[in-house]
C-alpha cells in the first residue's frame, strides 16, 4: 500500500513496475543489473481518486500521462533497485499531494487611480533622467 494521506492509500495492484537497464552511474553493473525503474499508475480506472483530483494530476504530471491515461514515473538516479524503486513512489506520492491541494481561484483587480498616477510620474521621470543624459550638440560661435 501507498499511502499519500492519512485518508487517501493507494493499493499495490494500482500499481505496475517494470525493472529496466539504467544508463549512468553503476560500473561493471551496469550490463547485468536492472536497477532503473518505470512505476505505472492508470489514473482513468484508479477508484481512488476523484475526476476533480484526476483532471489535476494529469495537467500536473504532463507528458508523463500518455494517451491511454496511464501515469509513467522513471526513476534510475541511484545504483540500487530498491532505492530507485522508493524514489519512484515518493514522487508519485508527491505529485498526487500536489493534486490534492485546491488551487486558490484568481481574482481581477484593477489597480487604483493613485497607483496609476505614481507609475505615470516614475515613467516620466526616468524619461526626463534619460533625455539629461543625451548628447547635446556643440553650438560653434
Amino acid at each position: 500500500m501507498l499511502i499519500i494521506t492519512p485518508k487517501l492509500v493507494i493499493a499495490e495492484s494500482e500499481l505496475d513496475e517494470k525493472f529496466v537497464s539504467s544508463s549512468g552511474p553503476g560500473g561493471q553493473n551496469i550490463n547485468k543489473v536492472a536497477t532503473a525503474v518505470q512505476l505505472r499508475f492508470d489514473l482513468r480506472h484508479s477508484p481512488f481518486l476523484s475526476d476533480t483530483v484526476r483532471e489535476r494530476l494529469r495537467c500536473i504530471a504532463g507528458k508523463r500521462v500518455s494517451a491511454d491515461g496511464i501515469l509513467v514515473i522513471e526513476a534510475r538516479r541511484f545504483r540500487t533497485q530498491a532505492q530507485n524503486r522508493q524514489d519512484a513512489r515518493q514522487r508519485l506520492t508527491r505529485l498526487i499531494r500536489k493534486a490534492l491541494e485546491i488551487p486558490k481561484v484568481r481574482r481581477a483587480t484593477k489597480p487604483t487611480r493613485a497607483s496609476q498616477a505614481r507609475r505615470i510620474e516614475s515613467k516620466l521621470h526616468r524619461g526626463q533622467i534619460k533625455r539629461s543624459r543625451r548628447a547635446k550638440p556643440e553650438t560653434n560661435e
